[in-house]
This record gives structure tokens, sequence and C-alpha cells, in this order.
């Protein structure tokens, strides 16, 4: 096993490399709920890693919910209710491989409840700084395009924006779920096939939110919504 690896374009360290990993095999279905996994002594023997970084990747996988340690049964996998799927790492090891028609159906399904909602607020409540960082924003996604990591960026800085708009302190807690969700989908979506220009589907709910119009926030971020539901689906039927 290599020293280090990637995650989202940063260097991870040797036990964050065994998270990864594993993670991906978990939530890719390798590894099912209630099975087993290796015990310290033969996994750190098989993935060449010292025993340290392999308890360090557990702890790592068990904050997000993927795995439960017990004395004496071992660590086995956590059934799919227990993961943190917002986490934004497993966001990523969820899009590593393809995920499932119903499990990208659920995401979309949850920023259909949530964004538009949020964008009504947004329009409601915003500020003079909150709107510059969307405009801003949506200048940097034209800028550099939503096929290089800046204007993804961009993007994330978008609806982290938006969801600081609405005032609502619960709300904002969903800002690193929601972002890491439009990221990844992004990238998804960009490894099959050129990438729909979605930015104007962005600044036609800042114009909206501008204007302090909830009603039309909600359904232009609604028509957004829906269209990176169907850009998607079609990214899977080209693979």
């Amino acid at each position: 096993m290599p020293d280090e690896s990637t995650n989202g374009g940063k260097k991870l360290r040797i036990h964050g490399t065994v998270a990864r990993d594993l993670g991906i095999a978990i939530v890719s279905g390798h590894y099912r709920p209630g099975e087993l996994l290796l015990g310290e002594i033969e996994a750190s023997e098989r993935l060449k890693v010292s025993r340290t970084a392999y308890r360090e990747a557990l702890r790592i996988l068990s904050a997000k919910g993927l795995v439960e340690s017990r004395p004496k049964t071992g660590t086995k996998v956590s059934p799919q209710l227990r993961w943190h799927l917002l986490d934004p790492d497993v966001l990523q090891w969820i899009f590593e491989y393809e995920p499932s028609d119903d499990l990208l159906e659920s995401l979309f399904e949850l920023r259909r409840l949530v964004e538009p909602e949020a964008a009504a607020l947004a329009a409601a409540r915003r500020n003079e700084s909150q709107l510059e960082r969307m405009e801003a924003a949506i200048d940097g996604m034209s800028e550099h395009t939503l096929s290089t990591e800046a204007g993804r960026q961009a993007d994330k800085e978008f609806h982290a924006a938006l969801l600081e708009a609405t005032g609502n302190p619960f709300m904002m807690t969903l800002t690193s779920g929601v972002s890491a969700a439009v990221a990844w989908t992004t990238v998804f979506k960009q490894r099959r096939a050129p990438l729909r220009n979605a930015i104007p589907d962005h600044r036609r709910v800042f114009e909206c939110v501008r204007k302090g119009d909830p009603d039309a926030s909600r359904q232009a971020m609604t028509e957004l919504v829906d269209m990176a539901l169907l850009d998607t689906k079609r990214q899977v039927t080209l693979d």
C-alpha cells in the first residue's frame, strides 16, 4: 500500500489512506453490513501498515458511522442507516464507484427538500455581504468553469453563502453536506461526458434572491436541483 493517497486533491497520511480504501470498500458493498473486518494483526500484515495506523483508520470509520467495534467480537460493518451519508468523505467514497439509482434519487430528494426552502428564506433574510459572496461565487464559476477545482470551489461557496443567508443555524449545519453533494455529483457527471452549463441556473437563483422574492427563489432552486438530477441520470445512461 502506498504511503500517501489523495482525498479531494489533498494528500492523506497512511491511516487516512487505509480509512479511504476501507470506506470505499464498505460503501461499494464489497464489505456488507454485519460483516467482520480483519483483525488488527492480520490486517496490518496484509496491508503492510502499522497496527497503530490500522487502529486510527478504524477510529475514522467509526466516527463516520461505517463500522462499530466491540470487545471480543471485533469490528464489523454497521447497517447503512447508521452511516453519516452527508459526511464529505463518505460522499466522496460513494462517488468513487457507481452509486445506485436509489441512492442518487435519495440524495437529490434531500436536496429538493432543503435547497428550495433555503433559497426562499435567503430571499427574505439575505444581507448585502451574502449577496456579494453569492455573486462573486457565480463570477468564479463563470471564469473557471465547473470542470475545474476552482470552479467547483466557487460553486460550493455559492451554496454555502445561500445557506448562511437563511439565518437558520440548524440549516447552516447542512452546509458541508450540501456542498459536498454538489461537488461530488459534478465530478461524477464530468467523468462521463462534458458538463451542461449550469451557471445560468445558479444566476437565476441569485437574481431571485437578490430581488427578495421567496416564491421565485424557491422555484428557481427547484428547477436547478431538478436539472442537476436529470444531468446526473443522463450521464449514468451514457456509461
